[in-house]
């Protein structure tokens, strides 16, 4: 699952390019690997626009391309080493939200698949990889509604990616793409997600295979969302996360009309409306092209480097 999530990322840097180019901006495209000191050292780009969501297999050394950037001192797009670092350890964020206000919902680290459940959880429960994000193991079985089934979706996932998973009530509501977009000032852009599939099970959500497979193409839909207090607990989210440029949040609200944040990213997929990214099509339907996105990024990056 891990595989497809990355396989693209040269592609996606190639459609960038494209964009930048008619931009009139001179573009070098540059891997996120061993040799790219020596490339920045050699190439001396005015501005690195960061799209590096992990290094050797593992998401958590993403932050690693920043330290480079920052010896270098070269300008570079999106979160910064703290905000980055703090994007690869979901359950940290939760204990950073609750300290600040931010609504999450109940939850728990697993280390191992034999720990006692804290009593203040009620299933049904998610599970998620705690260091992994773009979905990867969000699937019909990440819901589970007995200890048993936790148990035995527990083994699975820590013996099989040999970390941290992270368990959390499962809210049922209305799903919600929240991307905070930076320029003269902080912007929320809400998309609510409408998942089209008849024959998807007892729980709607954004799942692996709706994210990435092409057979699913389409499932996933966005529409606008309006709600002001929201907003305002995005802009919260998004400075004491130490992110930057841009970022998105998923968030659920039930019934009672309460907010639950589900998850943050920090420099999440970027891309035209028309390539599955979902902060293109979020901003999209505000009429924000992609044109315009960058166009954004890079003037709030060169306004904070300089």
């Amino acid at each position: 699952m891990q595989y497809i999530t990355e396989r693209g990322a040269y592609s996606d840097a190639k459609i960038m390019a494209g964009y930048l180019k008619r931009m009139g901006i001179s573009v070098a495209l540059y891997p996120g690997n061993s040799k790219l000191p020596f490339l920045l050292k050699k190439g001396k780009p005015d501005m690195v626009i960061n799209l590096v969501d992990s290094f050797k297999g593992n998401e958590f050394l993403a932050s690693a391309v920043l330290g480079v950037l920052e010896m270098l001192e070269i300008p570079y797009t999106g979160a910064g080493l703290l905000g980055q670092s703090l994007n690869y350890n979901k359950f940290l964020i939760k204990k950073i939200f609750i300290q600040n206000g931010i609504p999450v919902p109940n939850y728990q680290l697993f280390n191992t698949s034999r720990e006692p459940i804290n009593s203040t959880l009620r299933f049904p429960l998610i599970t998620k990889l705690n260091e992994i994000h773009g979905s990867v193991e969000i699937t019909d079985d990440s819901v589970v509604e007995s200890e048993g089934d936790l148990r035995k979706r527990l083994k699975y996932l820590i013996g099989t990616y040999q970390q941290s998973v992270l368990v959390e009530e499962y809210i049922v509501g209305t799903e919600v793409t929240a991307v905070l977009l930076e320029g003269f000032k902080k912007k929320v852009y809400l998309g609510e997600i409408v998942i089209n599939d008849e024959s998807d099970g007892k729980y709607k959500f954004k799942k692996f295979e709706y994210e990435w497979l092409e057979k699913y193409e389409g499932v996933i839909k966005y529409q606008k969302y309006q709600d002001k207090v929201l907003c305002e607990y995005v802009k919260k989210a998004f400075q004491i996360l130490d992110m930057s440029d841009y970022g998105r949040f998923d968030i659920r609200i039930d019934s009672s009309g309460r907010y639950f944040f589900l998850d943050a990213n920090t420099n999440p997929q970027l891309g035209p409306y028309n390539h599955d990214s979902p902060v293109g099509i979020v901003l999209n339907m505000y009429g924000v092209n992609f044109s315009e996105i960058l166009r954004r990024i890079i003037l709030n990056t060169t306004k904070q480097w300089s």
